[in-house]
């Protein structure tokens, strides 16, 4: 693809290793923070030493806390902010574009809108409108992996396929390989869901629970997140693909998560949900979205009991050894 201006919303260590991978591909772009302090420290030490230490800024990246100087001239648009903002930083965003169905615009954001439970592309139809040109792009990614160029797959899914596709050439690379996809539904619950499943994770080697425990877990979490999936209008079998299964293992079994991490942090048992979010320093998506799935499956009467004692966890705030039991305690049944 020939080098086009992008513009990534959202400094944290996923919009700064998607904004640096870009920028190594050859696009000329700036990257948006909403914080101009951070934006200034971005620029002095041309490295995010907050989220992605160690890692250099390329020199085609510049860095902004203006947006409308953020997307000026942008062909494509990337947002990548936490699930709680995006409604409001599209409603920024919507006014500053030429027109929504001239511009392409993706999220990189996992999970649902905390108050309305409603999926991001539902949120991004609301807000920019049904003729935009919307995609999500997911997968199985650790940001600081991302940063320094390791090899990486993830999805563009779009209900074009002339979206989905733009954005994977947009992306592509040696290292990078982004497959395509139009069940948009589909990517959307695999990425929001896998947090969930990595905070019982994280719970459950943080008991020392075992690998049989964790293999149960993250076995019997894809269920439910297929269960989940369909209920909502997603295919199984994008469950089963990068957006789904793959993110759920990763997230699952390495540290790098900060979901895993939050869940092995409430695991010791004298640790408060928001003690072990402080202790972590960036946000933990999965706290935000089992309280909207609580909801979701309340609404679609949807049987999610690995949801249910991460809810109890995080919300009520049970002992861990309280909601292993209660698992543990469940009546036999069919696999299915």
């Amino acid at each position: 693809m020939t080098q086009l201006t992008v513009a990534v919303l959202g400094a944290g260590a996923w919009g700064t290793a998607l904004a640096i991978h870009l920028a190594k591909v050859g696009h000329n772009v700036t990257l948006w923070a909403h914080s101009a302090t951070h934006a200034e420290q971005l620029l002095v030490h041309r490295e995010n030493r907050r989220y992605l230490p160690g890692v250099a800024l390329p020199s085609g990246l510049s860095v902004t806390s203006h947006l409308p100087q953020a997307i000026a001239a942008a062909t494509a648009v990337l947002v990548v902010v936490p699930s709680n903002v995006f409604r409001s930083v599209l409603h920024q965003l919507n006014p500053l574009l030429i027109q929504p169905g001239l511009v392409h615009v993706a999220w990189a954001t996992k999970g649902f809108e905390p108050d309305t439970q409603c999926l991001l592309h539902q949120v991004a139809q609301q807000e920019l409108g049904d003729q935009a040109l919307l995609t999500v792009l997911s997968g199985p990614t650790f940001a600081d992996e991302v940063a320094k160029g390791l090899p990486t797959a993830m999805v563009s899914a779009s209900v074009l396929e002339s979206e989905a596709q733009f954005w994977a050439d947009l992306f592509h690379a040696q290292a990078f390989r982004m497959y395509t996809q139009t069940d948009v539904v589909g990517v959307e619950v695999g990425g929001a869901y896998k947090n969930i499943i990595a905070i019982a994770t994280g719970v459950s080697d943080g008991l020392h629970l075992g690998a049989n425990a964790r293999a149960a877990l993250v076995s019997r979490g894809m269920v439910e997140m297929m269960r989940l999936g369909q209920a909502l209008g997603g295919q199984p079998e994008t469950l089963m693909g990068l957006a789904g299964l793959g993110d759920l293992v990763l997230t699952c079994t390495d540290d790098l998560s900060r979901n895993r991490r939050f869940g092995a942090k409430l695991a010791q048992g004298n640790v408060s949900p928001q003690a072990a979010m402080a202790e972590i320093g960036q946000v933990v998506e999965g706290v935000k979205a089992v309280r909207a799935v609580k909801q979701i499956a309340e609404r679609l009467k949807l049987d999610l009991p690995i949801m249910e004692q991460v809810y109890r966890l995080v919300v009520e705030q049970c002992s861990p050894k309280a909601a292993v039991q209660e698992l543990l305690a469940r009546s036999g049944k069919s696999e299915a």
